[in-house]
């Protein structure tokens, strides 16, 4: 006689370890693995670096994904999981995005996460624009209407 659950293939005993003995064979079957992969790949796919956390900790949440499809004998290519990687990221690091598909070199999964670490860097820093005007009489401040214009004509 089976327990009418979701897990039907749980067999009903008298016993706790029987019973457990059944809850272990049901949590290693074909179908609760098929259903973990689902889930993991939804994941995966829909998983977005929005900025509320560092793009290093994006990155290990992919790799633990990743794992985990490993502990499932399902390997998931390196460059898979870089494309994977590149699709998560905002449209900020399209410029980044575009120059990988660029380059003639492939890399491996810790030299994306070195470039995307300087990337995050590179776009947090502020915008210095070139109208510095150091070594200019008055440096420091705000120049007037017409050098606004001549910085701006440039």
């Amino acid at each position: 006689m089976t327990v009418a659950t979701n897990k039907s293939t749980i067999k009903r005993t008298e016993y706790a370890k029987e019973f457990m003995k059944s809850v272990e064979k049901c949590s290693q079957s074909e179908l609760t693995n098929k259903s973990l992969a689902g889930t993991l790949m939804s994941t995966l796919t829909n998983i977005k670096f929005d900025g509320s956390r560092t793009i290093h900790e994006h990155i290990l949440e992919m790799m633990n994904l990743i794992a985990r499809f490993k502990t499932m004998r399902m390997e998931v290519n390196e460059n898979f999981f870089i494309m994977f990687n590149l699709n998560s990221l905002p449209s900020e690091y399209g410029p980044f995005h575009m120059n990988y598909n660029i380059l003639k070199d492939k890399w491996n999964v810790h030299e994306l996460q070195s470039m995307l670490i300087q990337e995050e860097v590179r776009l947090k820093k502020p915008i210095i624009h070139s109208a510095n005007l150091i070594g200019h009489k008055g440096a420091g401040k705000r120049p007037g209407k017409k050098m606004e214009r001549a910085i701006m004509d440039n």
